[in-house]
């Protein structure tokens, strides 16, 4: 699959779409609640503009769903999804914990992805069958299959007391070696890198999920639904590298 073009204009967008982000949030910006309870911000409107327009010009055919309401009916039988800001909490506080995604989805998979993390310098990306890569070099999961070498990520560990995993949580997380929960595309791009073993993602929705699952699949990582399944519309996932998917799929008491 050559998706070399669509790589180039996503990675572009969402270059764009980070660097006026980064201006916005050096002068500062006043968070809004929307109606779902969820932070949005100018930045996030206008980045969500900039990314629609940048591939719009470069495919006019595709579809798109984004956060703040892009949305568009597709004649090529693709759709981009997009999160302008991912962690706009951290974002109007000033945090280099934010992301911008942007995913490419056809036939109900997605094919290629981006992950930029401005604030930190860092620019993920990954198409089915090419490879994923970190500013431009190759990147693979790690190969640890043990839990007291490995790392955990957990994100919403607020509401973990209300989950079904809450009373066996503590336990699962006392068995590895470290335990992180910073932000959600950040920590998965730290799993697919190597840097860690395991991502829990218990609520999201497909545009927070929609570039992580290619990019750690094509990094060699797995990603899977709490119940089972890949969708990035199921509303949560599991990102990890192969030795540990026994590990979790026992504590969720998931089926492949």
């Amino acid at each position: 699959m050559d998706l070399e073009k669509e790589l180039q204009a996503a990675r572009k967008a969402a270059s764009l779409a980070g660097q006026l982000a980064l201006r916005y949030q050096r002068e500062g910006v006043t968070a809004e609640t929307k109606a779902d309870n969820t932070p949005v911000t100018i930045a996030d409107r206008e980045s969500e503009k900039l990314i629609v327009s940048v591939l719009s010009e470069a495919f006019p055919d595709d579809g798109f769903l984004g956060e703040e309401g892009a949305a568009g009916e597709a004649r090529s039988g693709r759709r981009w999804i997009i999160d302008p800001i991912d962690g706009t909490r951290d974002f109007a506080r000033g945090s280099p914990l934010w992301s911008v995604l942007i995913g490419l989805e056809e036939n109900d998979q997605i094919i290629a992805g981006v992950v930029n993390i401005p604030g930190w310098s860092q620019e993920y990306y990954a198409g089915r069958g090419m490879g994923a890569y970190c500013n431009g070099r190759r990147i693979r999961v790690s190969n640890i299959s043990t839990a007291d070498r490995a790392v955990l990520f957990y994100n919403k560990l607020r509401e973990a007391y209300a989950s079904e995993y809450g009373p066996r949580l503590i336990d699962f997380m006392g068995k590895f070696w470290a335990v992180r929960s910073m932000s959600g595309a950040p920590d998965a791009m730290l799993v697919a890198g190597g840097h860690g073993e395991v991502w829990v993602e218990p609520s999201a929705h497909a545009w927070d999920l929609a570039p992580v699952q290619v990019i750690v699949e094509e990094a060699g990582g797995l990603f899977f639904n709490l119940k089972g399944g890949r969708s990035i519309h199921a509303g949560n996932c599991v990102v990890c590298n192969p030795g540990m998917e026994a590990e979790v799929r026992r504590f969720l008491g998931s089926e492949g």
